[in-house]
């Protein structure tokens, strides 16, 4: 056991979901995985184990916020012995044509920051996604029919809707390529980098930045099935893999 989790080590699986939200993943396990049990919940944060398509796999929150998914990546990736995470998020989005229900890959994550300022480079580090992750679930995002973009991801300390800054806190960045915002994205790969494992970011863009179009509230936990059903493919075949 962690300070942040209560599994017994063997108890989560070698590939990981990760959503922000507790209540996502206790969905994710109760509509997708047979035999789920809930094997953590310290602060809230909870966890669960199941089966999906006769492969062992995990679902955990990490609650909001860079430093948060950070300490829960670097405990399951660490602690835990978990070779591949897979976060399950939303965000905002950054371009028209992205519209909400859209899923995004982020192909690398830049941010506003100090993550990385641990790891004493001479530079600015831009965290790239595990590529067959990547490629695993671009083919099975076409396969099921969802609409899917790529590209660089915004992870800021600042969310979106309210700070002092404005639209001046994204445009910029767009302006640079990001395509949308989250805020845990940047941590994760840059945990996954330093540990030698792996990491992909899928999202579901529920809020356009551009034109304010955004997902219904009574119906966006069920609109994140696309991405649980992609993630979940390519945790299966991560699986088979390591196996």
């Amino acid at each position: 056991m962690t300070p942040h989790n209560k599994a017994a080590i063997g108890e989560i699986a070698p590939t990981v979901l990760l959503p922000g939200d507790p209540d996502r993943a206790a969905w994710v396990a109760s509509s997708f995985l047979t035999d789920a049990r809930e094997v953590t919940s310290v602060r809230g944060m909870r966890g669960f184990t199941g089966t999906y398509r006769n492969e062992r796999v995990s679902v955990m929150s990490s609650g909001m916020g860079g430093p948060s998914a950070g300490i829960y990546s670097y405990e399951l990736y660490t602690h835990y012995k978990v070779e591949s995470i897979i976060r399950i998020g939303t965000c905002g989005g950054f371009s028209e044509r992205i519209v909400p229900g859209d899923l995004i890959l982020a192909l690398t994550a830049s941010t506003d920051g100090n993550w990385a300022h641990q790891y004493r480079l001479h530079g600015s580090y831009s965290p790239p996604v595990d590529f067959p992750l990547l490629e695993t679930a671009l083919g099975q995002a076409r396969k099921l029919g969802f609409r899917i973009h790529a590209g660089m991801i915004f992870s800021s300390d600042l969310f979106s809707s309210y700070n002092a800054l404005g639209e001046q806190s994204w445009k910029a960045w767009s302006h640079m390529g990001a395509i949308a915002q989250d805020m845990e994205t940047y941590a994760l790969y840059s945990v996954a980098a330093y540990m030698g494992k792996r990491a992909l970011s899928i999202l579901t863009m529920t809020d356009c930045c551009v034109t304010g179009a955004s997902l219904d509230d009574r119906t966006r936990m069920e609109a994140m099935g696309p991405m649980a059903r992609v993630a979940l493919e390519t945790a299966h075949t991560a699986e088979s893999r390591h196996a």
